[in-house]
């Protein structure tokens, strides 16, 4: 280089004071800096963010990405990174994925999405595997999984649902029907008149013995 000592003539072939490189050795790529009003060049073996290499017979070069919101790209028109809260999708940058693709938070990238079918009608209306018997019950729906996703990672959304809902017979036929009834409950409220029964009792028979 014309000006070996000098930083800013490292990898150059050709430098020059004002301007840095003019031409860069071999392998390496041609960088233009630009700060401010002032311009000059730079030889490096990998281009800065925003930039890709491009290489040609007579100069590598850094040439610009030309897709929005990119970090850093394989081609002009292909993006390899997405700047921070955008995803890569396809060479491009999105902040939201396409209808049928999921973002991977990880890789912030979109990937083919987990494919299902349309819901199923609503099944009958029961409760502990009867239709009948009691005042609500529920009733559940289905869908199909149409295609798996490619990664496993990617989730696929909610193949059954469930709903409360009014049993069409609440008496069962030959059945007589009773509001169920919580056993513990019931155990309790006896033991509790018991007890106030027993208490009652003794303070009459402590009145009796004053009396007399």
């Amino acid at each position: 280089a014309s000006y070996g000592p000098n930083p800013i003539c490292k990898g150059c072939l050709s430098c020059s004071k004002d301007n840095g490189c003019i031409r860069c050795q071999h392998k390496l790529f041609f960088f233009l800096r630009r700060e401010g009003m002032r311009q000059y060049g730079e030889c490096l073996h990998s281009c800065p963010s925003g930039y890709y290499g491009l290489r040609t017979p007579d100069m590598n070069r850094c040439s610009r990405c030309r897709i929005e919101n990119c970090d850093s790209c394989f081609s002009r028109d292909f993006c390899t990174k997405c700047k921070t809260g955008f995803y890569s999708h396809r060479g491009r940058c999105f902040r939201g994925c396409p209808p049928g693709f999921t973002a991977l938070e990880e890789l912030m990238e979109c990937v083919e999405g987990c494919e299902v079918g349309q819901w199923s009608e609503w099944g009958t209306c029961s409760r502990n595997n009867k239709t009948c018997g009691f005042k609500w019950g529920l009733e559940t729906r289905t869908r199909q999984i149409v295609k798996k996703p490619l990664k496993d990672t990617v989730p696929c959304p909610t193949i059954a649902e469930s709903r409360r809902c009014k049993m069409a017979m609440r008496h069962c036929p030959g059945g007589k029907w009773r509001r169920p009834t919580k056993t513990k409950d019931k155990k309790k409220k006896k033991k509790n008149l018991m007890e106030r029964a027993q208490k009652q009792h003794s303070i009459f028979l402590a009145t009796v013995k004053t009396s007399q």
